[in-house]
């Protein structure tokens, strides 16, 4: 530690942080443009300034930018020095000359950083009175508006933009006063993670367009701390509402998980939750009419549960409370995942490969702290975003470093530009490279016949950098639906592990709560299948599950026909609920409290932004735990909490131990008081609601978490995982997360949210799995149809989002240029494509770099759903 002197006062701080952000630490208000904590300092705002003295004898100083000076022992300076203080009102002063002021109609007024940092300096009165310059605007797509007159040159945007996130399409122009930050031309902004900007820049240059669809002020809004549902890596989310639609997400800083940003699928995602094809009330289809109250709703299940034999089939997408409320409905034994085989196949492999010991799996945080990277069968900017940032920052070092990224894809990713080369394989050729790299770690790892002189030249130069790494990482998943791969990844880490460190295995899965399913150990859908045509069974209950749409349609007409009863649980209609006897609407994460377990095993719980004004709109675990009592005579009216079903999963399956200590219970009071998910400022609680009753109404109740609806309750900083804003005197902006953390990009206080539920055990010896295939030969009669990911479209829940289902691409199938050749096909032309039995005719995109007899085509996009993969195709030409 390092001793520092701060106006005359001593400090104990951490050596070799800068100023800035020890200042920031400390508690000090000091004002800042350009500094940001993931992306450090450049200097070019000129706000940070402070007075550095030689000791404490020296009363002259010297001024300096606290954001590039280093912490180091027995330094003093002032930040209170009228000279310091003159100079950062100056800075404001000049910064805000051609600024138009327009804080009354800017999207940014009442969260901006710039507003926060004038009032801070003590800038209140403009003297420039001369014509200030204007920019043109420019279009740059559905998520993001622009207004360059509000910009004061910090260059965040561009640093975020090209140099932490790797994007190519927006930069700096021009020179001086007149610098402007957008693109050569109008256009939609390339980059996965553009919605960044709207919280990375100061002011209101880049801000949400979909908020500004319909507008609220921060302050007017209800919110609550949640996480995204739209993948595998379980990043933390901050969801608003007003007048009972959900208006915003933003990211809700966890410094293990996904730091200070989150992907565009997961900031503009959200608006299936006011879709106007939300399923609104309970149907019995075979009546007429077809609406149902909910008492004629519970006789009618009642009969049926208490008649019929019931099978429940779980959903990916539905929190743990849900599974297990379904799970304790139906029976153990009833219960089933309602994934396919493969999938369900795969998610078995990855438990069994973390429950051996052998690896570690890795946060996002210490994804970018790895040295060497091994990517094998996965595109990680579409399937985890996130993680693909987190890669990112590794290979931002290799210049410098002993540091690498290698990847193994059918195609070409945006990650390649990182990479040392390209290598474009085959999914079972990917297996086959995976185990010669593991054998040559360690000879005693399987090794494939026949390998070809070329792939065993890779192997042997992907086997020295990762024996060479001190931090190594492979990374693999079930994208490509592929068994050997899976376990060709784990046998490089096992080979890589000693006996005081394992190596970081990291797996991207499908849903946002995948593991968590996976973890319960129900067997797939398939055997629900069997069940059903055997006669065990004879009645469904589908929990939030669209079976469709990851499933050969001829195997889901067939279980859904020989159901007598076919009861569905989900939040949107779809192709399944449109097949039900009986529908059930239930409440979106926006409007439930849940837990859902990540990709590494991190448990996290999301909570209830609004109390929905459908009353039809609740958690499917507390209908799910209705059913199970008056189904066993009990009265609905003992429902269980969240919490008592988290405590119940956990005596009847102990691998979710720690789950239940997640977040605080819900009877969690600091100072007997609730912490509120509305801002103290926020205004009009009675005049939103005048044109139906003057009188202010009661408030919501929430019994269910210590989250209260209203303004009133503990003004402090609560638990982390209980935040639902970032908010502390004098900083209105997203900027205050500083005020949370531990030290200035830390920690949060506490402790980050979430418990990861694998157990860290020694490593016994390394047992290595063989799945080695055969080495891959094109077919002359059918090619092997990939499915390709897209960050826009592969998700189904995102596509009801207008942004976003403009950015989801066309139909197309991949093809390579051998393949093109022999079918005498150009860009552009048309395949006819036979998948299964679905007939597909699709526009021709060729990647050069794809194996002869291998094609890919979108996965899950809306037209390309409801294939059983690993698929074959036949291909012919088609006409348009």
């Amino acid at each position: 530690m390092a001793i520092i002197y701060i106006d005359h006062k001593a400090y104990e701080v951490t050596p070799g942080k800068n100023v800035l952000e020890t200042c920031l630490t400390l508690g000090f208000n000091l004002p800042y443009f350009c500094w940001h904590p993931a992306m450090g300092s450049v200097g070019a705002c000129r706000q940070c300034a402070i007075k550095i003295f030689n000791d404490e004898q020296d009363t002259r100083g010297r001024l300096v930018m606290s954001c590039m000076e280093t912490v180091k022992d027995n330094m003093y300076l002032s930040i209170d020095d009228p000279g310091a203080k003159a100079f950062r009102a100056q800075v404001i002063e000049w910064l805000m000359t051609n600024h138009p002021h327009d804080c009354a109609v800017c999207d940014e007024g009442g969260s901006c950083h710039l507003q926060d940092m004038t009032v801070m300096t003590g800038h209140n009165y403009r003297r420039f009175n001369y014509p200030k310059r204007s920019y043109k605007n420019q279009y740059l797509g559905p998520f993001i508006n622009h207004e360059m007159n509000r910009c004061i040159q910090c260059y965040r945007c561009v640093r975020f933009y090209k140099d932490y996130a790797g994007g190519k399409d927006l930069d700096v122009f021009a020179a001086h006063n007149h610098v402007y930050f957008g693109r050569a031309g109008d256009g939609v902004l390339e980059s996965e993670f553009s919605g960044n900007l709207a919280e990375i820049c100061p002011t209101g240059v880049f801000t949400d367009k979909s908020l500004k669809a319909h507008y609220t002020r921060k302050w007017d809004m209800t919110m609550a701390p949640s996480i995204c549902q739209h993948c595998s890596l379980g990043c933390n989310i901050i969801a608003a509402e007003r007048y009972g639609e959900l208006r915003q997400i933003t990211s809700r800083f966890n410094g293990d998980v996904n730091g200070y940003f989150i992907c565009d699928r997961g900031r503009f995602g959200y608006e299936f939750v006011n879709s106007v094809n939300r399923v609104q009330r309970p149907l019995i289809r075979y009546n007429v009419p077809d609406a149902a109250d909910k008492q004629s709703l519970y006789q009618h299940l009642q009969h049926i549960l208490t008649t019929h034999k019931t099978i429940g089939i779980g959903s990916a997408r539905a929190s743990l409370e849900a599974n297990f409320a379904l799970r304790q409905l139906v029976g153990k034994e009833n219960f089933y995942q309602g994934i396919s085989e493969m999938e369900a196949l795969l998610m078995r492999c990855i438990l069994y490969i973390y429950d051996t010991g052998h690896v570690h799996s890795p946060s996002l945080k210490e994804i970018e702290n790895s040295d060497v990277v091994l990517i094998l069968g996965e595109d990680l900017t579409n399937a985890a975003p996130l993680m693909a940032l987190a890669v990112r920052q590794t290979g931002r070092k290799t210049a410098f470093e002993n540091h690498a990224v290698c990847i193994a894809y059918p195609t070409q990713t945006k990650l390649d530009e990182l990479a040392n080369k390209g290598i474009y394989l085959p999914p079972d050729e990917i297996a086959r490279l995976g185990y010669a790299i593991a054998n040559l770690i360690n000879n005693t790892a399987p090794l494939p016949d026949d390998l070809d002189k070329q792939t065993l030249k890779l192997a042997k130069q992907i086997a020295a950098l990762l024996k060479k790494a001190k931090k190594p990482l492979i990374i693999s998943g079930t994208s490509l639906g592929s068994e050997a791969i899976i376990k060709a990844s784990a046998n490089i880490a096992f080979a890589l592990g000693t006996a005081d460190k394992k190596a970081g295995l990291s797996f991207v899965l499908p849903e946002c709560n995948s593991m968590g399913l996976a973890m319960m150990k129900a067997l797939s859908l398939m055997h629900a299948v069997s069940a059903i045509q055997k006669g065990h069974a004879d009645t469904l209950i589908i929990l939030e599950n669209n079976l469709y749409r990851n499933n050969e349609k001829k195997e889901i007409d067939q279980l859904l026909t020989l159901s007598k009863e076919v009861i569905v649980l989900d939040h949107l209609h779809n192709e399944t609920t449109n097949k039900a006897s009986t529908l059930i609407p239930v409440a979106t994460f926006a409007e439930a409290d849940g837990t859902v377990v990540n990709n590494e095993g991190r448990a996290q719980c999301f909570f209830q932004v609004f109390s929905p004004q459908n009353e039809n709109f609740r958690e499917s675990w507390r209908w799910l735990d209705e059913f199970r009592q008056f189904k066993n005579g009990v009265s609905p009216e003992e429902l269980k909490k969240p919490g008592d079903l988290l405590a119940e999963m956990v005596a009847s399956m102990p691998q979710f131990k720690g789950a239940e200590t997640v977040t605080p219970a819900e009877d969690f009071r600091i100072a007997g008081q609730k912490i509120p998910r509305e801002p103290h400022r926020y205004s009009g609680r009675t005049a939103m609601l005048a044109n139906i009753n003057v009188s202010e109404p009661k408030p919501a109740e929430d019994p269910d978490s210590p989250l209260s609806f209203t303004m009133e309750g503990y003004k402090g900083i609560p638990p982390a995982p209980l935040t639902p804003f970032f908010w502390t005197p004098g900083w209105n902006s997203v900027q205050a997360i500083n005020k949370y953390q531990e030290e200035v990009g830390g920690p949060l206080r506490g402790g980050n949210p979430g418990k990861r539920l694998f157990p860290e055990v020694p490593a016994p010896e390394n047992v290595f799995m063989n799945h080695i295939p055969p080495p891959f030969i094109p077919s002359a009669e059918e090619w092997q149809i990939l499915p390709l990911p897209h960050i826009f479209g592969t998700e189904e829940l995102s596509t009801y989002t207008p942004g976003v289902a403009e950015r989801i691409p066309k139909p197309y199938i991949a093809i390579g240029k051998k393949d093109a050749k022999t079918l005498n096909i150009k860009e552009d032309d048309f395949l006819q494509v036979q998948i299964q039995d679905q007939n597909y005719l699709l526009s021709v995109v060729i990647k050069k770099e794809l194996a002869e007899g291998v094609a890919g085509i979108p996965y899950n996009i809306p037209e390309l759903s409801r294939i059983a993969w690993p698929a074959k195709g036949i291909l012919t030409k088609g006409k348009t």
